[in-house]
């Protein structure tokens, strides 16, 4: 069975709550910054749902449909993150797996595409052109992952995609190459988050390649304009595929690598310990810290 599911507080049950009828794959969810009974689903193929009633009904947004830009052969596509942005809360962006970004300024009804620069960006420089699942140099740039909004910069938004951390400062219209490069060996970029305590410090997880055979968790305190390797004192074996600010606790900070490695932080960086995943678990993606 594919879908949502909610386990309700002290229950022991976790029951369907959609979206739709129709069995489908969501890859994200967001709750609502401010209305925490609305929720927005991503799913595979592309597209978002949303819900003003905790999940008891759904609307389907049919403008959030992108179709493949490129022959993908048995890859499908599919919403990889929803973020709202703080200061402006009908306005919604949604990272797509291999389809670029979308844009919505009114809650999530309507969205429109804003992955044109993108593809210019590929045309335009060679170091930006990766094709590994079609013939297209733009699939690259179109392969995102991850993307935020800071409250302490708002209708400005960062990006993680297969090469590298770009940032918007124009509702997603344009973007500009952070070029961390500068700062870090590998630049595969899977995921970005805003620290809960501070708005202007980052966490982003880069790595050398979707299968690669190390990653790393890098830290910017001024909202992507420089950035320093954040993990250390362990070696990471695969791809670092996301990292979790501990919402009440700025000394806390966790990181999970895809092969079930997890990494953690309890003094801001200065220590860390690993631990891995039971058994034979791997092909993680998502790390969530309560």
């Amino acid at each position: 069975m594919t879908g949502l599911f909610r386990l309700r507080l002290g229950g022991d049950r976790w029951e369907r709550i959609g979206p739709g009828d129709a069995p489908v794959q969501v890859w994200a969810v967001t709750v609502h910054p401010t209305r925490p009974r609305t929720l927005l689903a991503g799913t595979s193929p592309v597209g978002v749902w949303r819900s003003d009633d905790a999940g008891a009904t759904w609307r389907f947004a049919p403008s959030s449909v992108m179709p493949d830009r490129m022959e993908m052969g048995q890859f499908v596509n599919r919403v990889m993150r929803i973020a709202v942005d703080p200061a402006h809360q009908d306005e919604i962006y949604a990272a797509l797996e291999v389809c670029g970004v979308i844009r919505s300024l009114d809650g999530g009804e309507t969205w429109t595409d804003c992955s044109a620069d993108l593809i210019a960006r590929s045309e335009r420089a060679p170091h930006l052109r990766s094709a590994i699942l079609t013939a297209s140099p733009s699939e690259g740039m179109l392969d995102a992952h991850a993307l935020c909004v800071s409250p302490a910069d708002p209708r400005a938004v960062l990006l993680a995609v297969r090469m590298g951390l770009f940032r918007s400062e124009d509702r997603a219209e344009t973007w500009r190459d952070l070029e961390v490069g500068r700062f870090s060996p590998v630049t595969y970029g899977r995921d970005i988050r805003v620290s809960p305590h501070d708005p202007r410090t980052l966490y982003a997880c880069l790595s050398t390649s979707a299968n690669g055979a190390t990653g790393s968790i890098v830290r910017s305190r001024d909202l992507g304009r420089s950035w320093a390797r954040f993990n250390h004192g362990h070696a990471v074996r695969s791809t670092m595929m996301a990292v979790a600010p501990h919402p009440r606790d700025p000394a806390m900070v966790f990181g999970a690598a895809r092969k079930g490695q997890v990494f953690g932080t309890l003094d801001g960086g200065e220590s860390w310990r690993e631990t891995r995943l039971p058994g034979n678990a791997g092909m993680v993606y998502a790390l969530a810290v309560g």
